[in-house]
């Protein structure tokens, strides 16, 4: 046993010392330094660290399991409620080749599964469903659409939502104009690929081989397009569209490769249909969709670093603040807003303050939460992202703004006075509480603005 320890401490060593080394290398240059395609290696190296990270954690598998599920529902009232729309402009007939091209990777099986999805929507008469039954179908629909924007927003660390009014006008947009542009791209490809003018040059070498090369391409171009449509349109924030780009090219990729390797998986998959019998189908039809969320939801991620490159880091991913850090944060954040409001200068966003305090944005929230909750600041903007004071900087009292961070994050169920303590220690926090305010007397953050430094 001893030599087998051994062997296997001096690989855990050797493994360790190549990761650091990795490391290293990854993190010691700086880009701006590094040639333009050599900076452009080394971000992608390090956004694809950041993402195999939160694939570890667990950040995108259970968002993508849980869309599995919902999927499931909601799936056969969304292409009722298209097939209504499309019928309308008389391209309806479009959707089971769109549905059996996407389930292509599941062989006969994606055949047969199309089939029943195809079976359900024909059954569903919304004519005859009458008010209540098409509310209740629409609303499956959206609910379907928000929570693909939850896990968007999720992966882009964003905590505020779309307003009611905004989410109707948005989800019903994509519900009805999103099937019309699709199969109208796709009947236009289509169209264009097998004309006669096409047909003629596909004739006439070299350009035979490089029209077959590029209808080779056009199944990866479309699902990248359609992604990078995603990723701009879904997340409750502003998406450059280059990041958004080469999130879609990899996960576009990724995504035909998989199914490639998917449909060779389910060739040789006898097995799995002697075992399940009649729920193979079901099996495997839910194990390809958990995969297309996955490689959607990774492509998010990587959008998100490339257009947040200073957010991969592992230290500004790490949220566990101490209540120093809390108090540092907050006292920092209050004195940014406020100069620019005295000043009379363009007020602060949250991205702008947590690259500005070079702190995570997640664990800036944990503080601006509290500021919010405890009205020492205020929303303004037009899009209500823009912070401002809620007072005059006179009135606001930097004990105020430490006693509330300070708080933060207690209830009713947990908080210091509902501790038992004996006389002594609770003495000795009065004690400290008395210092605290004795210090800073009556101390206004106008005061701490306008001090000279």
């Amino acid at each position: 046993m001893a030599p087998q320890t051994t062997k296997g401490n001096q690989l855990k060593m050797t493994l360790d010392n190549i990761t650091a080394r990795f490391n290293d290398v990854l993190w010691k240059h700086d880009l701006s330094s590094l040639p333009r395609w050599h900076s452009f290696g080394i971000l992608l190296l390090r956004i694809l660290q950041a993402v195999i990270r939160d694939l570890k954690e667990g950040l995108l598998t259970l968002r993508a399991m849980s869309l599995v599920y919902t999927t499931l529902l909601s799936l056969v009232p969304l292409l009722a409620v298209s097939f209504s729309v499309l019928k309308g402009f008389g391209v309806h007939n479009q959707i089971e080749p769109v549905l059996l091209s996407m389930l292509a990777p599941l062989g006969e099986k994606g055949i047969e599964i199309t089939g029943i999805i195809i079976g359900f929507v024909d059954n569903i008469k919304v004519g005859v469903l009458g008010f209540l039954g098409l509310g209740l179908l629409i609303y499956t629909v959206i609910s379907l659409i928000q929570k693909i924007e939850r896990a968007f927003n999720f992966t882009w660390r964003i905590t505020t939502y779309r307003s009611i009014a905004q989410r109707f006008s948005d989800y019903l947009s994509v519900i009805m104009v999103g099937p019309v542009l699709i199969f109208t791209a796709i009947g236009v490809t289509a169209t264009v690929t097998h004309s006669e003018f096409m047909t003629s040059l596909a004739s006439i070498e070299p350009l035979g081989f490089a029209i077959k090369a590029i209808g080779k391409l056009v199944p990866y171009l479309l699902v990248i397009v359609a992604f990078t449509f995603i990723y701009v349109l879904i997340p409750n924030t502003r998406v450059r569209i280059k990041s958004a780009f080469v999130g879609g090219v990899i996960a576009g990729v990724l995504w035909e490769t998989t199914g490639w390797l998917f449909a060779s998986f389910v060739a040789n998959s006898t097995n799995y249909t002697a075992v399940y019998s009649s729920f193979a189908i079901l099996m495997v039809f839910m194990i390809w969709l958990y995969l297309s969320w996955l490689i959607l939801l990774t492509g998010a991620s990587i959008a998100y670093y490339h257009q947040y490159p200073e957010r991969i880091s592992n230290r500004l991913h790490n949220l566990r603040m101490s209540c120093r850090l809390r108090e540092k944060t907050a006292l920092m954040t209050m004195y940014l807003i406020a100069k620019s409001f005295h000043e009379n200068k363009p007020a602060w966003n949250h991205g702008r303050l947590a690259k500005k305090i070079d702190i995570a944005p997640e664990a800036l929230t944990l503080v601006v939460d509290a500021l919010l909750q405890a009205d020492l600041i205020t929303v303004s903007g037009k899009e209500s992202d823009h912070y401002i004071p809620s007072h005059s900087l006179e009135n606001i009292r930097i004990k105020t703004i430490l006693d509330t961070v300070r708080a933060a994050e207690e209830s009713v169920f947990l908080k210091s006075e509902g501790i038992k303590s004996d006389k002594a220690v609770e003495q000795l926090i009065q004690n400290i509480d008395n210092s605290l305010a004795q210090t800073l007397a009556d101390m206004s953050l106008r005061d701490l603005v306008t001090q000279k430094e």
